[in-house]
């Protein structure tokens, strides 16, 4: 399963308290709450607010019509080549995350979005990386293109390296070792994945754990995987059963089956 990314502002010592808040609410999976804080009537933060009302949708699989209501007031409000392609990324990721939930098949939207934003974001512009992270989840999950996802993430991984976006980074950590994982390569997958976790648990982003521990799970033998999967479904609990999707890998063997 494949998640959004946004940016970290908030997550370090220093930042501006409103976004120091709004990352708290956010990484414990409240996201209304966080939207709730950013004027809805400034194109930066109501751009924000559609972004969580997105990732709300991908994360929850719910808040459809909130989060459209959101993206159409960010994009009346855009100004410049940077936003407008900011608000075409967000559409893209919510028509992708549709089509992805089987709520609609949304997914040559998704990809006219994308493109939209790629002629709109400039190459090594801060919103590039992001865009080529997305531009990979539909190579990956829609298209089932697997080495052109990997090079997009590549492109996002270097992205977010060079802007100091330590949230993305854990984002395409988790999915180049993904990949990885599928080709076979276990020490490759399994350090993609530790440093996902790693840099997911020093941020304090609570929804994006548990997915991440299930996954470091996939590489590991017993008892560490059992360990690392006991540990997700406290998370999961905790947060209310969010991400709705990890229930499906979290739910415990049938009584009498076979495990390795």
């Amino acid at each position: 399963m494949a998640h959004s990314a946004m940016s970290g502002n908030g997550t370090t010592a220093g930042d501006d308290p409103l976004q120091t808040a709004v990352w708290r609410l956010r990484s414990r999976a409240c996201w209304a709450d966080a939207a709730a804080l950013l004027p809805a009537d400034v194109p930066a933060t109501a751009l924000q607010r559609a972004a969580l009302f997105v990732e709300r949708c991908l994360y929850t699989e719910r808040g459809w019509e909130e989060a459209e209501d959101a993206l159409r007031t960010a994009e009346a409000l855009a100004h410049g080549d940077e936003e407008r392609g900011a608000a075409a990324c967000e559409r893209g990721q919510l028509a992708y995350a549709s089509t992805l939930h089987g709520v609609r098949d949304r997914a040559d939207e998704a990809r006219a979005a994308l493109g939209r934003a790629a002629a709109l974001i400039p190459p090594g512009a801060a919103g590039r990386a992001l865009l080529d992270f997305r531009r990979g989840l539909l190579a990956e999950n829609l298209s089932r293109s697997p080495q052109a996802a990997r090079a997009a993430y590549r492109r996002a991984h270097a992205g977010a390296a060079a802007h100091a976006d330590p949230l993305l980074l854990s984002f395409t950590w988790r999915h180049l070792a993904g990949l990885a994982l599928r080709d076979g390569e276990l020490a490759e997958a399994r350090h993609g994945f530790a440093e996902s976790l790693r840099i997911r648990e020093e941020l304090g982003y609570l929804v994006g754990t548990a997915p991440a521990l299930v996954s470091l799970a996939d590489t590991e033998s017993e008892p560490e995987a059992g360990r690392l999967r006991e540990e997700a479904r406290r998370l999961f609990r905790l947060l209310g059963g969010v991400p709705t999707w990890l229930s499906r890998q979290l739910a415990p063997p049938a009584p009498g089956a076979a495990t390795a």
